[in-house]
């Protein structure tokens, strides 16, 4: 029986995917739940599965293809006794079919330029949407590119890198011919051949994106303290043994970080606010983003009702994002909708930094790195391991009073771990 993989239907929020790495080959068998093919949005990594075990007898777009809710991705044969059928054959065989390319035929109507349809054409592989955009926009001829895809088949990657060398500039994948001698008289040695374009991932344009938003339509003020962590240091050293016997997961420190912040929040609701046109949208909800960095970029999943979370809960939680995230198998409700963000860049050392506020929050808090530093206490100097604190917020709805003093209580509950956990 013959069976059809389409895109999942995606959220109202993203509007399309783009096709990352195919996990089949045409004519290979496949088995239910197998990862078929990735879909890159721009939250989340998407796996489509296998429906059923069988043959796969079409896949439909190559690497950069974008595509959208509903579109055909796959046709898979279920009968797992049948043979492989003729038309998946040949195309299992076609790559040696065009080893070399055939003269070009007399110019189609449906042509997608003037110029005679390209080699991938008359062995009946359309250009994907993606590299149809870049051919017409640009005026270009497809068979004077060659195809790295499966099946010879071009892909966006093949386009750009063709447009870079007819511009003079070195592709992404190795120079086709040694670089030049440095002339007499030039300004300085060759240019170096070491450069790579690499286009950016969708989650990577997506970040771009809402930085340069929350830039442009945010009047972002930032207000800085420093907070002595010796008694949660204290708590943690004590107790640390015994919570992680009894709750099976280690006790760190952004559980009480996170607990500081949603108590600060609820005693200034306008930090965990939005604006929405002249309206402001008071949240009675405390669903806290923590980011997390990954090799792609960084994502923040939402820890939802953060303010009903026990320690172990938060830390249990974090941990799961954390492996999930690296792993890229976070879905889009997970990232979306969270009232208020932390961010963290004392794990990569950071001191001190203005975070940059993720819309539409009006609010975000920046952690930094611990470092036993000399302090006064009761007219001594002692030493405590201490961390600054960085919250910036959008001073159209938030007053600096409203954002000063919230910090401060997180400072002070932080300082004073029995008021937190007493919640006084």
């Amino acid at each position: 029986m013959r069976i059809e993989v389409n895109v999942p239907n995606l959220p109202e929020s993203v509007s399309d995917a783009t096709l990352l790495d195919w996990h089949k080959k045409p004519g290979e068998r496949v088995s239910r739940d197998d990862n078929l093919i990735d879909l890159e949005t721009d939250k989340v990594v998407l796996e489509v599965p296998v429906p059923e075990n069988g043959i796969l007898q079409e896949a439909v777009g190559n690497r950069g293809d974008v595509v959208t809710s509903g579109q055909l991705l796959a046709v898979i044969e279920t009968d797992m006794g049948a043979a492989v059928s003729p038309s998946a054959s040949a195309a299992v065989a076609l790559p040696e079919i065009i080893a070399e390319p055939p003269p070009a035929p007399a110019p189609a109507p449906a042509a997608v330029v003037t110029a005679a349809p390209s080699r991938l054409e008359t062995v009946q592989q359309p250009l994907s949407p993606a590299v149809r955009r870049l051919v017409v926009e640009y005026g270009l001829d497809p068979a004077q590119i060659l195809g790295s895809g499966r099946e010879g088949r071009l892909t966006k990657q093949d386009v750009l890198d063709y447009l870079a060398r007819t511009n003079g500039e070195q592709p992404a994948t190795a120079p086709e011919a040694p670089s030049p001698s440095p002339h007499v008289g030039s300004a300085g040695p060759a240019a170096s051949s070491g450069d790579r374009r690499v286009p950016m991932s969708r989650l990577r344009a997506r970040i771009a994106e809402r930085l340069l938003e929350a830039q442009r339509t945010t009047a972002t003020l930032t207000t800085f303290n420093e907070v002595n962590l010796q008694r949660i240091y204290d708590v943690r050293n004590r107790l640390k043994t015994r919570f992680e016997e009894r709750q099976g997961v280690k006790l760190g420190f952004m559980s009480f970080f996170v607990k500081a912040t949603v108590e600060a929040l609820q005693r200034f609701p306008i930090i965990n606010a939005a604006l929405e046109g002249e309206e402001i949208v008071y949240h009675d909800r405390y669903d806290i983003g923590i980011a997390v960095s990954t090799d792609r970029g960084l994502v923040v999943p939402v820890l939802r009702n953060a303010d009903q979370l026990s320690f172990a809960a938060i830390e249990k939680s974090i941990n799961e994002f954390a492996k999930r995230a690296r792993e890229g198998k976070l879905t889009i409700e997970e990232l979306t909708d969270g009232t208020f963000t932390i961010t963290n860049g004392g794990i990569f050392g950071s001191m001190l930094s203005t975070p940059i506020l993720n819309p539409p929050q009006s609010a975000i808090l920046g952690m930094h790195a611990v470092k036993e530093r000399p302090v006064v206490e009761d007219g001594q100097i002692v030493i405590r391991p201490m961390v600054y604190l960085a919250l910036s917020y959008d001073h159209r709805i938030i007053d600096g009073r409203d954002a000063v003093l919230c910090l401060y209580t997180i400072k002070e509950l932080l300082e004073d771990p029995d008021r937190l956990l007493l919640g006084v």
